[in-house]
């Protein structure tokens, strides 16, 4: 009987330190992860604003919004940016990238910022819609690659841009054009397709930040799994 007893006094001992050690795991997890929340919060903060100082006296006249959830610059003017179905920069657009694309680099640029930068991403967004003979899914098929075609044609416009010059080694490992076809489309406020505002070409920063809370998540899955 003492020796069961002594069994379980040492059972009930390592599972009183396995909980200990548990929740010692956690609680620096949390820690982490408010460290990460914070860093993320205070930098997309600080880049919003600096991002509306540069460009608030130019978004009108632009036709381009600074969206604060997102934190991206939306391009949204269909007859601005590209004859229907075609994906050569027009000459208007042209010359509000020539504008925007240097101003917009140095703003990421700055030294509090620099090192927060994971990714500046291109992206090409296009309604549902095409021609009446095809179906949804080849509709999407088209319109995705119209938007990867735009967003290849952007790229290689601000990457001609001289002003640019010399950080374009530094964009060539930030710098990434992606075509999404219609999977992110603007509705309505009653919830219907706004077709317009769908159509849209957006540059948008991903920090390093989003990149740790990815990486936390998965480790965060991996381990409810094993649990």
């Amino acid at each position: 009987m003492a020796g069961l007893l002594l069994i379980f006094i040492l059972v009930l001992s390592f599972l009183m330190l396995d909980l200990m050690e548990k929740e010692k795991r956690d609680d620096e997890l949390q820690q982490v992860l408010l460290k990460i929340f914070t860093d993320y919060a205070d930098l997309r903060g600080d880049l919003y604003a600096a991002l509306e100082t540069e460009f608030e006296a130019d978004l009108q006249e632009w036709d381009a919004i600074l969206d604060r959830e997102t934190l991206s610059v939306r391009f949204s003017e269909p007859e601005v940016l590209f004859e229907t179905g075609e994906a050569d920069v027009r000459t208007k657009f042209k010359n509000i990238l020539a504008d925007f694309f240097p101003r917009y680099i140095q703003t990421l640029k700055q030294p509090e910022y620099l090192d927060g930068i994971a990714e500046i991403r291109i992206e090409g967004h296009t309604s549902s819609e095409w021609s009446e003979d095809v179906t949804l899914e080849e509709a999407y098929i088209l319109n995705m690659e119209l938007s990867q075609d735009r967003t290849r044609s952007v790229l290689h416009y601000v990457l001609e841009i001289p002003a640019i010059r010399s950080d374009r080694d530094w964009l060539q490992s930030h710098l990434t054009a992606n075509g999404l076809s219609s999977s992110k489309l603007i509705t309505h406020p009653n919830g219907g397709e706004n077709s317009e505002e769908s159509r849209r070409v957006e540059f948008r920063v991903r920090t390093n930040a989003e990149k740790q809370l990815e990486k936390i998540k998965e480790l965060q899955d991996l381990m409810g799994e094993t649990q």
